[in-house]
């Protein structure tokens, strides 16, 4: 069979077909049989038959040839992570992203110089002109600049790219910036933190603003319901109120003194608690 490779994309999964077994490993094909690639023997499931299916991940060998491996690496094409860097060369910075050839931050794709043993959030595309996969830590430059399709109350997937003084910088759902100010973060958040957030406000310059609670009518309920089985596990009372501080409410719930209070008046309204001077307490 003739092996062409450039349709094949590496640093992404694939769904093949294993197509014969030969000392070196299997060779996994397409569906309609114009691709093929090699599986390593190290990576040869112990049981198998030809013609099965197998979800593996392309990628380029030290002899930038694709190969195929069952190991799920850290970061995929076209995507961010937070990954070690391992070592520092003539030619770059090499990070671990999981699979036994490393990937090669080059100079130019290093907002500051690079440290080993100091981690970075990194984006990992193809270059066209060495056709090889590499990494960058520029993250602006791989963003999109107009988030089309994120509207206000939108659950989003975070990733924390660095801290600043305004707060949490985020990458939302892998393609745009975005920030969680400073007086909406009630827990310690680090670099490469992931975690699920929702948008509070698109800006008319594109700017993102994200909060780690929902926010409005839409977080009245859960709140509540978290705030009542919280409740439950304390014997039906908690020791916070209207009054109590803000830091006091997030240590005790994890909540905002202002969800604290929209939850509360939630289950007042149902009649579930009674407000007490000292603190709540579930109706008997």
């Amino acid at each position: 069979m003739t092996q062409i490779f450039n349709m094949l994309d590496v640093g992404a999964y694939h769904n093949l077909i294993i197509d014969r077994d030969t000392p070196p490993g299997l060779y996994l094909r397409t569906a309609d049989g114009s691709e093929e690639v090699l599986l390593p023997n190290k990576y040869k499931p112990e049981a198998f038959q030809l013609d099965d299916e197998l979800t593996v991940f392309v990628y380029l060998d030290h002899e930038e040839r694709p190969v195929a491996t069952t190991l799920d690496p850290l970061i995929q094409r076209n995507s961010f992570a937070y990954l070690e860097c391992t070592q520092l060369t003539d030619i770059g910075a090499f990070v671990d992203w999981g699979l036994e050839k490393e990937l090669l931050v080059p100079f130019a794709e290093q907002v500051i110089p690079m440290r080993a043993g100091e981690w970075y959030v990194v984006y990992m595309y193809l270059d066209e002109k060495s056709n090889r996969l590499v990494g960058s830590t520029v993250v602006q430059r791989y963003l999109d600049k107009e988030p089309l399709s994120l509207k206000r109350f939108d659950k989003v997937d975070l990733l924390v790219s660095h801290i600043s003084d305004l707060g949490a910088n985020v990458i939302i759902n892998g393609k745009y910036s975005g920030l969680i100010h400073r007086s909406d973060i009630f827990e310690d958040l680090r670099t490469g933190d992931r975690l699920p957030g929702y948008i509070r406000r698109v800006r008319e310059d594109g700017k993102i603003d994200v909060v780690m609670q929902e926010e409005g009518y839409k977080s009245i309920e859960p709140n509540a319901e978290y705030l009542y089985q919280e409740l439950k596990a304390n014997d039906g009372k908690l020791y916070v109120h209207d009054k109590s501080k803000p830091e006091e409410i997030q240590a005790t719930l994890g909540l905002s003194k202002k969800s604290f209070k929209k939850a509360v008046g939630a289950l007042y309204k149902d009649r579930k608690i009674v407000l007490e001077k000292d603190g709540i307490r579930l109706v008997d």
